[in-house]
């Protein structure tokens, strides 16, 4: 049953729900009941008679407005913006169902069925056209009122529906209204109490699209479609932006087509003629089964495979032999290259031995007198015997002593130029600019006072050392030194100024070169001992064996046992295995000039080789300038056997010591005896287990453990400099920083 007029809705809030169907979205329609208070057709009569009863009460409505206690009026220029029902109703719309052609044609049999009603049931006709009854549910106190398909900030136009069809028929009177931001809903909260809610409403970001509708054209009711009316969702932001698969791939399909070509062909008929002078004549030949096809086919094949792998086997024929005559000639300048190496090795031993000047030079010639007085000793023994045997000894110590003799003249000629062109050295040394190396690699070099000081010195000794001058250049070169040494007061300098002055006087009285010799060696004696003072040379003091301060020997001297002499630790050769100071250098040179008269010059080429090689790989490498050239020796002799460990080749000069493997710092246990190119072979490889056989590998382990042995100090030294120089490294990245000290007022 419909309820009384004081419980239902205002007939304005239906007016305004009309206006808002013709004018608007199906989704802008005022708030509606749910399906469940929606009027439905039903068929039968309680259906017809409920539906009378509604219509009745609602005509009842519209003829008594100021009735209605709960009537409603929706004032201008916002006037009120409170809702005030007194029923309760459903602020729910998505649920509300469109209105149908069913319930459009059940309403038409009303219609017809009672004539007496027909005003009542046009403004019912029109009310459900516009929204359907409206009837609802409890609201509940959080549920939110909500309308998106509206655009709140323009006018909406309602429109109220005249009863007076007399005076105004079918006609609609409009009226601007303009939703607020908040309204107040009274809701029913029991059978006799109401609660008023304030609802704030939420307008959309966007406006919803025109989806286009369909208009009966019976009653000429338009119906207009709808998307939904809630917000959608939002998706939770997973901080990845995402690409739907749609809108980034690209399908595409290529397809051949062949268009089609129309052609015809025409015969001589009555009535036409076509000429026939161009055609030919064509006759079928032999057929050809499929087999006889694919072995033709084959055989064409292997034809063609024949000629291609003739031409191949041309080709690889040819490479071959031009590998062969690339390796045959590089071959042939190797061994052209190893003899003129040879030959020039063989040119400068007997230069060596012919105009010794080194120690090296001399090592050779004793070490070639020893062999000869075996030679010698050997072909006496053989041939002679008796009183001829010792006649033979006799002349061969004689012999003997004529070509020490004659070693110890070229060795005293030799001292003296040595002599002079160590001074030479010394001086140049002192005169250099200082050097260092830039972040870019540039080398700098900066001159200070004190070194050009030592090149002015160095170049007046130069000069006053020269022979075979004019008088007038040496005259004024004793005169430029005179100046110089005058510039410090002392005993020797005023001595150097005397003979200076003599010379002066002499060679104006016309005296010989020759008598002059003496005094000018004691001139440069002199000034050389002049530029070796740190006094008038500062940076002579750099280069010094002997330090100016004696007290700083007492830390660093060792005593020879042999010559009795205190000498610096430099001036003995400490063997890696030995575990006291021995005898001095000089007395070692003494020893092996006139007992051993052995030549360690290729163990020092091969120690000197293996030292560039070990500085090139930038380790940190420090066991290979431990050893000394009579370690090296020993090794090469007792442990390797004087060859490569490969090919067995003999020649010194041609073998080299080398890393066994290369990634860890070489030691007497990580080395291995190969030529040069062996050496270059032996490095290029990654994986030493495949390249080499097992038993080869065993026996050079052997050796390796061997060495070990015999260099069992080694290790233990090596851990020490390692360990001081960490520490270097560790105290250059140590700031100092100064403590503030005070005392107490």
């Amino acid at each position: 049953m419909q309820k009384s007029g004081a419980e239902q809705p205002s007939a304005s809030s239906d007016r305004r729900a009309v206006g808002e169907a013709k004018h608007g979205d199906p989704a802008e329609k005022p708030l509606h009941a749910e399906a469940a208070g929606t009027v439905q057709p039903e068929e039968g009569c309680e259906q017809q008679a409920a539906l009378k009863e509604q219509e009745q009460s609602r005509l009842a409505q519209w003829e008594l407005p100021s009735k209605g206690r709960g009537d409603q009026e929706v004032a201008g220029n916002n006037e009120r913006d409170v809702f005030e029902p007194d029923a309760p109703f459903s602020t729910s719309f998505e649920s509300t169902p469109p209105v149908t052609n069913e319930n459009y044609f059940t309403l038409l049999e009303l219609r017809h069925s009672e004539k007496e009603e027909q005003t009542s049931q046009n403004s019912v006709l029109s009310e459900h056209t516009a929204s359907g009854t409206v009837t609802g549910r409890m609201i509940e106190d959080d549920e939110a009122l909500r309308r998106t398909r509206a655009n709140f900030d323009e006018t909406v136009q309602s429109e109220k529906l005249c009863l007076d069809q007399e005076h105004f028929p079918g006609k609609a009177v409009q009226q601007d209204y303009h939703m607020p931001d908040v309204i107040t809903v009274r809701v029913q909260t029991d059978s006799d109490s109401f609660q008023d809610v304030v609802v704030k409403i939420e307008r959309p970001t966007y406006r919803k699209p025109f989806l286009g509708g369909f208009k009966n054209r019976i009653t000429g009711v338009e119906f207009h479609n709808a998307g939904s009316q809630t917000i959608p969702k939002k998706r939770p932001d997973k901080g990845i932006q995402l690409f739907c698969r749609e809108t980034q791939t690209v399908f595409e399909k290529n397809k051949p087509q062949q268009t089609k070509n129309t052609t015809s062909t025409q015969m001589t008929k009555i009535g036409l003629y076509v000429s026939n002078r161009a055609d030919k004549l064509v006759s079928p030949g032999k057929y050809l089964t499929a087999e006889e096809y694919h072995k033709r086919r084959l055989e064409a094949v292997i034809v063609l495979q024949t000629y291609f792998r003739r031409w191949h086997a041309t080709n690889v024929v040819q490479n071959l032999r031009e590998e062969k005559r690339i390796r045959l000639a590089w071959e042939a300048q190797e061994e052209l290259r190893r003899k003129k190496e040879k030959e020039e090795k063989l040119r400068r031993e007997h230069e060596r031995r012919l105009n010794p000047k080194t120690k090296e030079d001399f090592e050779l010639l004793y070490h070639a007198l020893k062999l000869w007085r075996q030679e010698e000793t050997e072909r006496i023994n053989r041939t002679l015997t008796g009183a001829e045997r010792k006649a033979a000894f006799c002349g061969l110590l004689e012999q003997e002593a004529q070509m020490i003799s004659s070693i110890g003249r070229h060795k005293l000629n030799a001292d003296e130029e040595n002599r002079q062109k160590a001074i030479l050295h010394f001086l140049d040394k002192c005169a250099q600019p200082k050097r260092w190396k830039a972040y870019d690699g540039k080398i700098t070099e900066m001159d200070t006072q004190y070194t050009l000081r030592a090149r002015e010195l160095f170049e007046i000794y130069r000069s006053i050392s020269m022979n075979d001058i004019p008088k007038d250049e040496r005259t004024d070169v004793l005169l430029t030194l005179r100046r110089t040494v005058k510039e410090h007061e002392c005993k020797l300098t005023q001595e150097i100024v005397e003979l200076i002055d003599r010379e002066v006087d002499l060679m104006s009285r016309e005296v010989k070169e020759c008598n002059l010799e003496g005094l000018r060696k004691r001139i440069c004696t002199l000034f050389l001992q002049y530029i070796k003072t740190p006094k008038f040379n500062p940076e002579v003091a750099r280069i010094l064996k002997v330090p100016p301060d004696p007290l700083k020997l007492y830390k660093n001297v060792n005593f020879c046992h042999s010559c009795e002499n205190y000498l610096p630790s430099t001036e003995f050769p400490v063997p890696a295995n030995s575990h006291t100071i021995g005898r001095c250098r000089l007395c070692c040179k003494l020893d092996n000039e006139a007992r051993q008269q052995e030549a360690f010059l290729k163990y020092k080429l091969i120690l000197e080789n293996l030292r560039k090689s070990e500085a090139d790989y930038q380790d940190g490498a420090k066991i290979v300038f431990l050893v000394q050239h009579q370690d090296l020796q020993y090794m090469i002799e007792n442990i390797w056997g004087c060859q490569s460990a490969l090919s067995a080749c003999s020649d010194l000069y041609d073998l080299v010591m080398v890393r066994w493997d290369k990634q860890h710092e070489w030691s007497p246990w990580n080395t291995i005896l190969l030529t040069k190119d062996e050496a270059d072979a032996h490095l290029r490889l990654c994986n030493l287990q495949e390249a080499y056989e097992e038993a080869f590998i065993h026996r050079i382990k052997h050796k390796h453990i061997r060495a070990k042995s015999y260099f069992a100090q080694i290790p233990a030294m090596a851990s020490v400099l390692h360990r001081s120089d960490n520490q270097a490294n560790a105290n250059e990245f140590l700031i100092a920083t100064p403590i503030a000290t005070g005392t107490k007022t």
